[in-house]
């Protein structure tokens, strides 16, 4: 995976500059108090956390519009965020607690909001990607303009139901982008170990599908990408294929010491390729702001962080009859 130093010019407005910069450090903020929190007992279970890997949802999310659907992994918070659900309300659920998303009984892998079309947050792996391809048929059935956007990792790229799925999907013509998030090691293997393709978007060709490589650590990238994909889908000429090359800078979840890699390489990655740094770049050598106007922004975002977790720690747990609600009998 390159690692070049990214160049500090663009054509983008200060005001969307400012907008990534923001989401994209309130998910890393998130993400670090999460950290934070499971290490104390407050959140268990699993949980992976998706630092470094930000400018991936907040670019593909830049290309949205209202009405268009999302489904992802068990790596979600930040894909809630993205799309607008309440830090509360995300982080309530972490811990468990009767305020969050779904009750306090979904945990990190399980929160969903019809408000916000989030559709999971899903445990078992590749196990939305047909799901996304329901979400992307209603909307065509129902004759609107809308697009699915269904993510998954390198890990679950291999396996079948997805083919299976981009077979119907084309076959349809359903209005659904596959974003797969290619951190490089899925659960813990290198992708070069458990795959011979030089690239997984490309398989897409076997089922007709067009789609490219985006360089998933840069915002603007990924935003231009998205919103190529979602111009072919809205026309009625999907799917579309974006593999996002990205990089996770903490292990696979929490229990995951990440010792098949080594910390000059991840170092190197935060060094050289941190999304939030370009954007950081960008805002400052483009004169739109200084250094400390970005410390009042994570001043800012750290105390709505802290917010968070103060209100998880003060909802109470959900009640023993909560057991038997939202269940099919």
């Amino acid at each position: 995976m390159a690692a070049e130093k990214k160049p500090t010019k663009s054509n983008t407005s200060k005001e969307d500059l400012m907008g990534f910069y923001r989401e994209m450090l309130m998910i890393r903020r998130f993400e670090e108090k999460a950290g934070q929190l499971y290490g104390m007992g407050l959140i268990g279970g699993f949980c992976h956390l998706y630092i470094g890997q930000e400018a991936v949802v907040v670019g593909i999310e830049a290309a949205t519009k209202e009405g268009d659907k999302r489904i992802t992994s068990y790596r979600d918070h930040g894909h809630m965020l993205a799309c607008g659900m309440d830090p509360k309300g995300v982080m309530a659920e972490l811990t468990g607690r009767e305020d969050g998303y779904s009750k306090g009984k979904g945990g990190s892998m399980h929160m969903f909001s019809k408000e916000k079309h989030f559709y999971g947050g899903h445990g078992i792996v590749g196990a939305q990607v047909p799901l996304g391809a329901g979400l992307a048929f209603a909307d065509k059935y129902l004759g609107n303009d809308n697009v699915s956007f269904t993510y998954f990792g390198d890990g679950a790229a291999n396996q079948g139901q997805v083919y299976e799925t981009y077979n119907m999907a084309e076959l349809w013509k359903l209005p659904i982008v596959f974003v797969i998030e290619n951190n490089g090691y899925a659960m813990g293997t290198s992708v070069k170990r458990s795959t011979h393709s030089k690239t997984l978007w490309e398989r897409g060709a076997a089922y007709g599908i067009k789609g490219e490589a985006v360089d998933g650590m840069d915002v603007l990238a990924v935003k231009a990408a998205a919103e190529k994909a979602v111009a072919v889908c809205r026309a009625g000429n999907g799917p579309y294929i974006l593999e996002m090359m990205t990089y996770r800078y903490r292990g696979h979840s929490m229990s995951d010491p990440a010792k098949y890699r080594t910390r000059e390489e991840v170092q190197k990655m935060k060094d050289e390729k941190d999304p939030i740094d370009h954007v950081r770049d960008l805002l400052v050598q483009g004169g739109h702001a200084s250094e400390d106007d970005l410390k009042v922004i994570d001043k800012e975002i750290k105390a709505t962080v802290n917010a968070a977790a103060e209100f998880a720690k003060d909802s109470p747990e959900p009640a023993l009859a909560e057991l038997w609600t939202d269940i099919y009998a």
